[in-house]
C-alpha cells in the first residue's frame, strides 16, 4: 500500500483546522464539496484527502467543467457508445466507471449545465448512471469531490444550479481559507514553492532575501497560492544570484511594499492592481486570469484595454 503524500504545509491556525478536517472526512464515502477562492488549493486537498483514506490504492481522476463542452464533460463523466454523437466512432469509458472504486473530482461544479445537473444528481441517489447511447445500467463505487469557488447558495437563489443538488452535494463541506486569512504559512509556502522551482530549473541552494520575505508578506495575494508559486518562480528565472531579492518580483508585488504601497487608493486603483497582478503571474493567459480573478473573459479583456494592460 502506498504512502499518502503529507505537502499541505499548515502553520497556520486556519491551515491546520482544514487538515484536520480532510483527516475525519478521508475515512468517509460521502460526497464532499470544497469551497474556496481560485488558488487555494482545492484540488490539493481534494487529492490529500483521497490519499489519506482508504482509496489511495485507486484512481483519482479529475473533471474540468469549466473549460471543457459540456457535451465532452459528460462523455467524459459517463461515457459512451459508438455512435452516441457524431464523432464518437467507438465506446469510450468515463471517469465513473474508470475510477473503480477511487475518487472523481469534478472541478468548478458550478458550471455543469442543467441537463448534466440533472444526471448528477441521479448518479449521487442512485449510484447509477448510463453511458451516453446506452441502456446497460452501471453502479458506480467512487467517491465525488465536486469543488467551487462559485456561491452555490446564491447561484441557487438566481435558479442556476439545482437546490437538490447543492443539498446532495454539501453533506461534507470544506471551505479553503484565502491566503490572506493564513498569514503564518506564507513564508513557509514561499520556500517550499521556491524548492521545488528551484530544483525543476537547476538551481538548488537559491533563497528569499530578508528584503523579499518582507516584501511577499506585505502583499495581499489575490490569486493565492497559485499567484504566489507563479510568482515565486518568475522571481527565479529573473534573478541573478542565489538570493531573491524584490526587484526578481513582478511590479505589482513590488508596489505593495513601497512607501505608497498603504496609502488609500480608489477601487479602481485596487481593481486595476488585481488585475495586473493576477495577468503577470500567469503570463497574460487570459482564460486562466479571468478564473482566477472569478470574471469572464470577455470582462476581463475590456477591463484590459480600459486600465490599458497590454
Amino acid at each position: 500500500m502506498s504512502e499518502p503524500r503529507m505537502d499541505w504545509i499548515a502553520e497556520d491556525p486556519a491551515s491546520k483546522a482544514v487538515l484536520e478536517l480532510a483527516r475525519k472526512v478521508a475515512e468517509t464515502s460521502t460526497t464532499l464539496l470544497i469551497m474556496g477562492e481560485s488558488g487555494t488549493g482545492k484540488d490539493h486537498v481534494a487529492r490529500l484527502i483521497h490519499e489519506l483514506g482508504p482509496r489511495r490504492d485507486s484512481p483519482f481522476l479529475k473533471i474540468d467543467c469549466a473549460s471543457l463542452p459540456q457535451e465532452l464533460v459528460e462523455s467524459e463523466l459517463f461515457g459512451h457508445e459508438r455512435g452516441a454523437f457524431t464523432g464518437a466512432v467507438e465506446r469510450k469509458l468515463g471517469r465513473l466507471e474508470l475510477a473503480g472504486t477511487g475518487t472523481i473530482a469534478l472541478d468548478e461544479v458550478a458550471a455543469l449545465s442543467p441537463a448534466t445537473q440533472s444526471k448528477l444528481l441521479r448518479v449521487l441517489e442512485e449510484r447509477q448512471f448510463e453511458r451516453l447511447g446506452g441502456t446497460e445500467t452501471i453502479s458506480i463505487g467512487a467517491r465525488l469531490v465536486a469543488l467551487t469557488n462559485s456561491e452555490l447558495s446564491r447561484l441557487v437563489a438566481e435558479g442556476r444550479f439545482r437546490e437538490d443538488l447543492y443539498f446532495r452535494l454539501s453533506v461534507l463541506t470544506i471551505s479553503m481559507p484565502a491566503l490572506r486569512a493564513r498569514p503564518a504559512d506564507l513564508l513557509p509556502l514561499a520556500n517550499a514553492l521556491l524548492e521545488r522551482a528551484a530544483r525543476v530549473h537547476g538551481r538548488a541552494g537559491v533563497s528569499l532575501s530578508e528584503p523579499a520575505t518582507k516584501l511577499l508578506a506585505a502583499y495581499s495575494w489575490p490569486g493565492n497560492v497559485r499567484e504566489l508559486r507563479n510568482a515565486i518562480e518568475r522571481a527565479l528565472v529573473f534573478s541573478a544570484g542565489s538570493l531573491l531579492t524584490p526587484e526578481d518580483f513582478p511590479e505589482s508585488v513590488r508596489m505593495a511594499g513601497s512607501p505608497s504601497g498603504g496609502a488609500l487608493r480608489s477601487l479602481e486603483e485596487m481593481e486595476r492592481e488585481a488585475i495586473h497582478a493576477t495577468l503577470e503571474a500567469t503570463r497574460y493567459k487570459i482564460g486562466k486570469s479571468a478564473q482566477i480573478l472569478g470574471i469572464s473573459r470577455k470582462t476581463l479583456l475590456d477591463k484590459r484595454k480600459k486600465y490599458g494592460l497590454n
